[in-house]
């Protein structure tokens, strides 16, 4: 267990690095089970959720060489299915969020997989429906296991079919095109999740060898093959690490430029910020978010008070809601922040509150924020991050504060952030980690 301790007050000016998306990691590192031939990945975060599934896919029977820093080689000539029937893989996939998208590669490559309940966030529930649903329709069998309190799933006589997605789930949509890619027939998805990172990880499939139409949309159409080859496949910059170095340069009166945004992948995150009056200057693919004193909250034509809420893509994802929450504090004006997925997210702000934050929790889902303007400066404080989100807003929170805080349970920034403190540093905060 390790704490960081913040120096608030602390303006930062200089270049900033995003790191490679974790979301899409997660995925193409899964991905690489469904061929026995060499990939590559380059622009890998080096964090703890990443780590631990590499470590996990390598136990599952890929060898993994590390060629550089952020690059990995992926060979999975054979699955060890015995360690997947194992108790050491159950306890292992419990601990980590990212497990889930194992099992669409393993019911694609060996027609069996194991679907314990993942670890991760403390944020409520995630709904797994979707992927059993979408497993189903292909023709698996997905059984409950009380002993183990996990699903068993068999597809050795999978089939292509016509699916529409009961909510257009990231996962869940990476797991049915992993399984879909190797099974006979056609698959077509509607209600698909249309996210950059499931656009990415049907790029790489397409370069294996797969066969998907309607890519970066909502319907997918996907030809079974008999085989998939090896490839080379680059992440896209990391647009939640994006957007919260916009939210930690306004909140703490910076001047920052962020180099290899991918902008054309962003979405309407950047406008969204605008949105909270935050200046935002477009290089060829950099944001450079000037020193401002002040920003002021917009509202609606008829003046009422803005909501921002998450959607499906194109939407505004839910991973940034608590950045834009505690943006929001010492803004100009008011705002309804609606987090509509997770019904314990929001559950953070009490953190805030203690440090002088206006904020009224209407319910799990709903907060509204009276923003400061700057008047009232947030004061430090010790606080615990529940999860990776809320721990980057509190670590913002922090680096505007007067005085000295603290915050506990860094193991959850860490396994979203890549050595968030030394990057940070080195363009003027002051946080120091504390291993207890």
């Amino acid at each position: 267990m390790a704490s960081f301790i913040v120096e608030g007050g602390c303006q930062m000016n200089g270049t900033l690095v995003p790191q490679g998306a974790k979301n899409e990691a997660l995925q193409v590192i899964a991905a690489t089970l469904l061929t026995e031939d060499e990939v590559v990945i380059s622009n890998i975060p080096e964090i703890l959720d990443v780590i631990n599934l590499i470590k996990l896919v390598e136990a599952i029977g890929a060898e993994v060489k590390k060629l550089a820093p952020g690059t990995y080689s992926f060979r999975a000539k054979e699955i060890n299915t015995d360690f997947v029937r194992s108790e050491e893989f159950l306890k292992r996939s419990r601990a980590l969020r990212g497990s889930v998208l194992l099992v669409g590669s393993l019911v694609g490559r060996t027609g069996y997989a194991i679907f314990p309940k993942p670890g991760g966030d403390k944020i409520g529930r995630r709904r797994l429906d979707t992927h059993l649903i979408g497993l189903s329709a292909l023709g698996a069998s997905c059984e409950y296991d009380e002993k183990t309190s996990c699903y068993e799933i068999k597809g050795s006589n999978l089939k292509g079919t016509y699916m529409l997605l009961d909510e257009a789930s990231v996962t869940g949509t990476a797991n049915i095109i992993m399984a879909a890619v190797l099974t006979p027939g056609k698959t077509v998805i509607y209600n698909a999740a249309c996210e950059p990172y499931i656009k990415q990880l049907c790029t790489m499939l397409v370069s294996m060898g797969a066969i998907i139409n309607g890519i970066g949309s909502n319907l997918l159409t996907i030809e079974g093959v008999d085989k998939l080859y090896g490839c080379q496949h680059k992440l896209l910059p990391d647009m939640l690490e994006v957007g919260s170095f916009i939210g930690m340069a306004a909140m703490t009166k910076s001047d920052i430029t962020l180099q290899g945004v991918g902008l054309s992948d962003l979405g309407i995150i950047p406008s969204a910020f605008e949105r909270f009056g935050i200046k935002l200057e477009y290089g060829d693919d950099s944001i450079r978010i000037p020193q401002q004193e002040h920003f002021e909250i917009d509202t609606y034509m008829d003046g009422s008070i803005l909501t921002v809420a998450d959607a499906p893509w194109p939407g505004l994802t839910p991973d940034l809601l608590s950045v834009f929450l505690v943006v929001a504090t010492q803004a100009k004006g008011s705002v309804l922040i609606h987090q509509k997925m997770f019904e314990s997210r929001l559950f953070f702000v009490d953190n805030l509150i203690n440090m002088g934050a206006q904020i009224i929790l209407c319910d799990p889902h709903r907060a509204v924020v009276i923003g400061a303007d700057h008047r009232y400066p947030l004061r430090s404080a010790n606080m615990v991050s529940p999860d990776i989100r809320a721990g980057i807003a509190l670590l913002i929170a922090a680096m505007s504060a007067e005085g000295v805080s603290r915050i506990d349970n860094i193991d959850q920034i860490d396994r979203g952030y890549q050595n968030i403190e030394g990057r940070l540093n080195a363009v003027g905060a002051k946080i120091s980690r504390e291993e207890l």
